[in-house]
């Protein structure tokens, strides 16, 4: 003999529900904020793409890093077309540096790496001026400064910067360059 009550029938559950619920109103609610989880911002494909081709052409040297010749070791650089006025300011510090990189002790290949890291980090970071420190070369072997020539001759040759020139003494004199990139 089977002794157990017999289960109630779904309809029976409901209608005993809403007849216990009967009169009852949902609790007001208590400060909540609505928080709504903002979309990511578009990322270019095409970005993507351009910076691959950077590092590609740097790592090829066919970006002048490793051609020696009077430009690589200009005190000053700036980009055709643009008023001489940008490189009066930018000697005098109307631009606040806003990032550093620094290549002391670095090997030539690794400067050449760290250095397009760095401005396709400046360049997506929306930084407008940066110091780059590449030394006065007093340690280096052939005696002349290794570093300094091949990091100028490589901006000069960018699009993205617009101008660069010594740093002022006391932030490495010839031992640093303040570069002004591209808005």
């Amino acid at each position: 003999m089977n002794t157990s009550p017999k289960p109630e029938k779904p309809d029976d559950d409901l209608a005993a529900f809403r007849a216990e619920m009967e009169g009852v109103t949902p609790a007001a609610p208590q400060n909540r904020a609505a928080i709504t989880k903002p979309k990511p911002k578009p990322i270019a494909s095409k970005r993507f793409d351009d910076d691959r081709q950077v590092m590609a052409d740097l790592l090829t040297d066919a970006g002048g890093w490793d051609d020696f010749n009077e430009m690589g070791n200009a005190e000053s650089h700036l980009r055709a077309g643009l008023s001489r006025d940008i490189l009066r300011k930018l000697k005098r510090g109307h631009w606040a540096v806003q990032d550093s990189l620094d290549l002391h002790g670095a090997t030539s290949d690794e400067a050449r790496d760290q250095l397009a890291a760095f401005l396709i980090h400046a360049r997506r970071a929306g930084i407008r001026c940066v110091r780059i420190v590449h030394g006065k070369g007093l340690r280096s072997a052939p005696g002349a400064p290794i570093l300094r020539g091949k990091v100028r001759k490589s901006l000069s040759l960018r699009d993205d910067v617009l101008a660069f020139c010594d740093a002022p003494a006391m932030d490495g004199g010839s031992g640093a360059v303040i570069v002004l990139l591209k808005g």
